[in-house]
């Protein structure tokens, strides 16, 4: 037997300078991650067990009754998709919409491009309404849209991170159900942290993620859907495009019958579990106040300082606050420096907001006064040594 020969990029004995993974300590206030919970870490760090053993099927339906409080709904199909929140959006996609269906999404930002991005990929029939980054839809033109274009699904993102609008929901819902169109919802930087009704707004379909309101590491999607959408997904005449996000497979795992479809990531479970309780200890109605109480605390001190926001405060967006960059400021500097010399992550503008605004963040464990206070403080005392001209004032 000839001796193998392992083949590696590296000098063998430079191998062993690799030490233990280190990630440096960060205040997160970004459009997310934000900071997952002490206590959601110290769960995902239990040790795995099997996807199919029973403490962990008891722990799935744990998950699902935190959820659909967390959701306040009543729908059957509620789960944790495994993938960050741009899998449980494909999915809303892949299940729903058949080769030449009507598709209407309603884009004010980046995360509406997306919608329409997956949606052209299966070959939908996609119309598009938009606003301006920064504005909201008003009722009045959702429902004439619906009402003109008859789509089999409606699409609108309830919170637009690219843009920071909290967008109203209210009414839609009745509108859709008229005109024979599933309402689907876009939550990812709204469930936990914001008033978010499912079953009284009548939302047939709505995704979220793990890592924003719920205090978790990115890694899962939470997903729920009613009788209207299960109905829909029952009469479908193709199968469904996407094996790793079919619902129909997935039902029979997260159903009564837990059969097996994919190995799940059973430590994130462990971790939304525990998000999910925690948000029910503190109970939803404080979990929104808390949120919005702090988002004020950060929009008035802003404020104060000078600085100019870029939405409303009609349709501003709690959880995600976007500040205008002063055109005197070196707006990467600054951000470059908290990061370096604090610690403290914000986010730039996305899209055509990049290099216009600051995304600051708000969500979840991180939504609370200290972290407020902190940013305002570094805003107050470091953000003068970033204007591009010395004598400048913003």
């Amino acid at each position: 037997m000839t001796e193998a020969k392992l083949i590696s990029t590296l000098n063998e004995e430079n191998l062993s300078h690799f030490s233990k993974t280190y990630v440096p300590s960060r205040l997160l206030l970004g459009p997310g991650p934000s900071n997952a919970h002490p206590e959601v870490l110290s769960a995902l760090s239990l040790n795995p067990i099997g996807h199919l053993d029973e403490a962990y099927i008891s722990l799935m339906s744990d998950v699902q009754q935190l959820l659909r409080y967390t959701w306040q709904c009543n729908n059957r199909l509620t789960l944790p998709m495994s993938g960050t929140g741009s899998a449980a959006m494909e999915a809303s996609i892949a299940n729903f919409i058949e080769e030449g269906e009507k598709i209407l999404i309603a884009k004010k930002g980046y995360f509406g491009d997306r919608l329409v991005d997956m949606a052209t990929r299966y070959k939908a029939d996609v119309s598009v309404i938009q606003k301006p980054w920064g504005e909201s839809f008003s009722y009045e033109e959702i429902k004439y849209e619906i009402e003109t274009k008859k789509p089999a699904i409606f699409a609108i993102v309830h919170a637009e991170t690219s843009s920071g609008v909290l967008q109203p929901l209210e009414g839609i819902g009745d509108v859709c159900r008229k005109n024979n169109c599933l309402f689907l919802v876009d939550a990812v930087t709204s469930l936990g942290a914001l008033e978010l009704l499912i079953d009284e707004w009548k939302i047939d379909l709505a995704y979220s993620c793990s890592q924003k309101g719920l205090s978790c590491p990115p890694g899962l999607s939470p997903f729920t859907m009613n009788k209207r959408a299960e109905e829909k997904l029952c009469s479908r005449k193709t199968k469904v495009p996407n094996w790793y996000l079919d619902l129909s497979l997935l039902n029979k795992y997260w159903g009564s019958d837990r059969v097996y479809h994919h190995t799940a990531p059973v430590n994130m479970n462990f971790a939304i579990r525990e998000g999910l309780r925690l948000i029910a200890n503190e109970g939803l109605e404080n979990v929104w106040k808390r949120h919005n109480t702090n988002a004020k605390k950060l929009w008035n001190g802003l404020e104060s300082l000078g600085m100019e926001l870029h939405v409303s405060e009609d349709y501003r967006l709690p959880t995600l606050t976007t500040v205008k960059i002063p055109p005197a400021v070196d707006g990467d500097g600054f951000r470059n420096h908290l990061l370096r010399n604090f610690g403290i992550e914000i986010g730039n503008g996305l899209g055509e907001l990049s290099g216009k605004v600051w995304r600051i963040g708000l969500m979840g464990f991180n939504s609370c006064e200290d972290n407020v206070d902190r940013l305002l403080n570094l805003f107050d005392s470091e953000l003068k040594k970033f204007s591009i001209f010395e004598s400048s004032t913003f």
